[in-house]
């Protein structure tokens, strides 16, 4: 048994290494630059080692697309203390936005590139995806037992909710809002949110 422990957290590492390269490189390059052979590398072994521990690229991607989405939903679990659920939505809002404008490539990656989506088909789950948006599922279903959002249906509702925030989030990380002259970027943002959640208090 021990002999099989040690084998498996050699592997872990060696996926460690692989996972923390190709972050690097993508956050320094871009999707395009990250390729097999500059990974392998950058940490100094042969590619075919690398498809020992992951098929492709785009499964590296996902990979780190998981981990992104890990990230998010550790910001959101202290937001549980809150009691009012509508106020911690709009705090789960305000982190998705900054969380976002902070990690603009990670977002890209998390929300917008399709090499994640790739493996998805092939992936027996999406965990960390799945408890982030369960969470926002969640924290509507008690706003509905505080009399909010009645006679909605809480996917959809939850599906317009995320959509909404993503539209800004997208906007300003792709860097369209130059469209909009003159204006102060973030300013644009806060006050976009708050009509946001006046027009959600008043579902």
């Amino acid at each position: 048994m021990a002999i099989e422990d040690r084998k498996q957290r050699e592997r872990e590492q060696m996926q460690r290494l692989i996972l923390d390269a190709a972050k690097e490189i993508f956050l320094e390059k871009g999707y395009n630059q990250t390729s097999i052979r500059n990974i392998a590398d950058k940490i100094e072994y042969s590619p075919g080692t690398i498809y020992l521990y992951f098929k492709e690229k785009d499964d590296i991607f996902f990979a780190l697309h998981n981990e992104a989405f890990g990230k998010l939903f550790s910001l959101f679990a202290p937001l549980a203390l809150v009691e009012e659920p509508f106020e911690r939505l709009k705090a789960m809002g305000k982190l998705y936005m900054d969380f976002a404008f902070k990690n603009k490539d990670l977002y890209d990656l998390m929300f917008i590139m399709n090499a994640p989506m790739n493996m998805l088909r092939d992936a027996c789950d999406w965990k960390m995806g799945d408890r982030v948006f369960e969470t926002l599922v969640h924290t509507l279903s008690q706003c509905q037992e505080k009399g909010r959002f009645r006679k909605k249906e809480l996917q959809p509702l939850a599906f317009m909710i995320w959509s909404g925030l993503h539209g800004m989030c997208a906007i300003y990380c792709r860097g369209r809002m130059g469209v909009m002259h003159d204006v102060n970027e973030k300013e644009m943002l806060e006050q976009a949110y708050q009509y946001y959640v006046d027009t959600l208090n008043k579902l």
